[in-house]
C-alpha cells in the first residue's frame, strides 16, 4: 500500500460490527408486518453489507412487502438500532497509523450517508475522515459500483493508487469496477470464498 494515497473503508462489517442494530430492526419490521416466523439474528447476518431493500424481497417476496418493511425498519434504526452497534478491535489504532502516514481516508458504504454519518460520529471514528460517501434515502448509490464511482469523483483521487477496505463482494466488485485495489477483511460478514 506504499503508493496508494486514499484509502476507503466500507462501514458495516470493516468498521463497526452492527450484527444486534440491524438484525433486530430487520427483526421489528417483519414483526410489524405480521410476518409468521421472522428469521432470528443468525439467521439475518447475510444481510448486513448488501443494500438492503433487495434483501427485504428476498425475505418477504413482494416488492410493496419490501417496500414497508424498509420504512419500518429505517423508523426503529434510526432511533435505536444504529446505537447498537460497535467498533472493532484497534481500529481507531489502525485509522490513527494511516493518518499520520499522510494517506486520505474515505467512508464508502451503501448504508444510507444519514445515518453513516451519524454513526461516525457517535463512535468518535469523525477526526481520522476526510468525508463519509453514502447512500441516499430513495436509493441512490446503494450499489457500490456506483457509489465509489461518485466519491472517486468527488475526492478527484486517481482509481489506481486507490484502495477499497471491505467485508462483502459488493466491496470488492465495486473496487474492481473502478480499477481500485480491493482488499477484504475476513472478521466481518463475508468469507474468504466470498471475497475472491
Amino acid at each position: 500500500m506504499a503508493d496508494m494515497n486514499a484509502i476507503y473503508f466500507d462501514l458495516d462489517g470493516t468498521l463497526t460490527d452492527p450484527k444486534i442494530g440491524i438484525t433486530r430492526s430487520i427483526r421489528y419490521a417483519l414483526d410489524e408486518l405480521g410476518h409468521p416466523t421472522p428469521p432470528s439474528e443468525d439467521e439475518l447476518t447475510w444481510c448486513i453489507g448488501p443494500p438492503l431493500l433487495p434483501s427485504l424481497k428476498t425475505i418477504l417476496g413482494e416488492d410493496h412487502l419490501a417496500d414497508a418493511a424498509l420504512l419500518l425498519y429505517r423508523k426503529r434504526f434510526a432511533e435505536i438500532g444504529l446505537y447498537e452497534n460497535g467498533v472493532y478491535p484497534e481500529i481507531h489504532d489502525l485509522l490513527a497509523t494511516l493518518q499520520k502516514s499522510g494517506r486520505r481516508l474515505f467512508v464508502a458504504t451503501s448504508k444510507p450517508v444519514i445515518y453513516a454519518e451519524r454513526i461516525i460520529d457517535h463512535f468518535k471514528l469523525a477526526p481520522y475522515f476526510e468525508r463519509v460517501f453514502g447512500s441516499e434515502l430513495d436509493g441512490v448509490r446503494t450499489d457500490k459500483t456506483e457509489l465509489l464511482t461518485y466519491a472517486l469523483k468527488e475526492t478527484g483521487d486517481d482509481p489506481t493508487r486507490a484502495v477499497m477496505i471491505g467485508d462483502r463482494r459488493h466491496d470488492m466488485i465495486g473496487a474492481r469496477n473502478n480499477r481500485m485495489t480491493a482488499i477484504g477483511v475476513l472478521y466481518g460478514y463475508g468469507n474468504e470464498q466470498e471475497l475472491r
